[in-house]
């Protein structure tokens, strides 16, 4: 049997270096968390055989007790090494930073070397991080607080058979000790109180509201609620496919879905403050309460595939119903979808904003061979008020708000830009009134 020192093995010829093996350990825990140290094998991997009685060991245990915070409870034991007697400890430790004679160390290759103060930190800090966690938390409600069929639909979506619901749970990390951890409620409760906060914005500052809607839900229902509100209040253009016209928003889908899911997964939970989604005439906003977690900096995430997460329960659920990857490629489709992109943290909180390109033009353009105003740069909200007018010219701005899902401000601001854009007017008072559309739409392909 032949020995080769690395970095969780460790060879000590002699108990006269007792103290320096009590050190390598220390450092292998701080590294790798569990080890060997053989006292009796010289550091070539020889056997040089040692005398081993009960006294040894218990030597042995109790200067480790002594010297070594904090405590750990090694497996001592005599063995043979090529017919000679050693000294095998077998140790392991999930604590974190690990003290020897005072001093913390740590292995690289087969040296134990002091950590610095700022080493030492990290490695506090990495310890005390899932402890830290919000997501693996027990809360305060019970099963009975979950929608089974909320759980259903999610191991249906993630492929999984479906169990009895504690089972089910259990698989999925979502119990300890037989209760219920924060990240279960966010998707399966059956009253949510998850709020996502939207508005959209009448210039490129927040000092008039022109659209403002609170949604209430779990995780996965805001998600589409966000996609859904900012796909309303975007511009659309179009493209053909064959015969048929594609609509193509502004901005590209694949990478504000994949912001949205990130403002959720990765959010800190403990701070009270919503996700927020904040449409202005030059940019979509995405914004998340909590900083880049784990020491990331924006130039990193930049950078490709590299991935931190706050919440790990959360994304691995998400990752379940793929919804989000563990290689930590969000920000490259991000990016690729979206290369003017820009991220940043303002008073402890996470915004990713997209450049809105109908802001540089002026929201229609003009075709000059026919003169034709057309419509390849209208919002989908200013379209359908055209629709809503088109059918029902006397239909009232109040009426059009709850159709539309907008404050009676907001269809202010959308008819006042039709009127200026000569495609709509209006004669008459809010009540008596009526509506005309000036210009139609351009014609699906195909139609004459």
């Amino acid at each position: 049997m032949r020995f080769k020192e690395d970095e969780t093995i460790e060879l000590k010829k002699s108990l006269t270096t007792l103290k320096e093996g009590l050190i390598s350990i220390s450092a292998i825990l701080n590294k790798h968390g569990a080890g060997e140290l053989w006292f009796g094998v010289a550091p070539d991997g020889k056997a040089a055989g040692l005398v081993v009685n009960e006294k040894t060991l218990r030597d042995i245990s109790q200067s480790i007790a002594a010297h070594i915070e904090p405590r750990i409870y090694p497996q001592i034991t005599m063995e043979k090494v090529n017919g000679k007697p050693c000294v095998k400890i077998a140790f392991s430790g999930k604590e974190k930073p690990y003290f020897s004679y005072g001093r913390a160390y740590m292995r690289v290759a087969d040296e134990d070397r002091h950590l610095t103060a700022k080493e030492l930190e990290n490695l506090i800090l990495a310890r005390n991080r899932e402890a830290l966690r919000w997501d693996n938390q027990p809360c305060k409600l019970s099963i009975k607080d979950l929608s089974e069929k909320k759980v259903k639909t999610f191991v249906k979506r993630a492929g999984l058979a479906w169990d009895k619901i504690t089972n089910v749970l259990e698989k999925l990390g979502l119990l300890k000790d037989g209760q219920l951890l924060n990240a279960a409620p966010l998707f399966f409760v059956k009253e949510p109180t998850l709020q996502l906060r939207c508005a959209v914005f009448a210039t490129t500052d927040s000092a008039t509201i022109i659209d403002r809607h609170d949604f209430t839900g779990d995780i996965l229902e805001l998600i589409e609620e966000a996609q859904k509100y900012i796909l309303k209040n975007i511009h659309i253009g179009m493209k053909l496919d064959g015969l048929y016209r594609v609509d193509v928003p502004e901005i590209s889908v694949a990478a504000m879905r994949e912001a949205i899911i990130n403002a959720f997964c990765h959010r800190d939970y403990r701070d009270p403050d919503y996700v927020q989604v904040a449409i202005f005439k030059d940019r979509l906003e995405i914004r998340n309460p909590g900083e880049l977690y784990g020491g990331l900096t924006i130039d990193a995430i930049r950078k490709g595939n590299v991935s931190r997460r706050r919440n790990p329960l959360i994304a691995e659920l998400l990752r379940r119903i793929q919804m989000v990857e563990t290689w930590g490629r969000g920000m490259r489709l991000i990016l690729t979808e979206e290369p003017t992109a820009q991220f940043s943290e303002v008073a402890q909180i996470f915004i990713t904003a997209f450049t809105r390109p109908s802001y540089a033009e002026s929201g229609m353009t003009t075709d000059k061979t026919t003169d034709k105003t057309t419509d390849k740069d209208l919002s989908a909200t200013a379209r359908k008020i055209l629709d809503l007018v088109a059918s029902n010219p006397v239909i009232t701005q109040k009426e059009l708000a709850a159709r539309l899902g907008l404050t009676e401000d907001g269809v202010y601001y959308h008819t006042t830009k039709l009127k200026r854009l000569a495609l709509l007017t209006r004669i008459g008072g809010k009540k008596e009134g009526r509506w005309t559309v000036l210009k139609q739409q351009d014609e699906e392909p195909g139609n004459k």
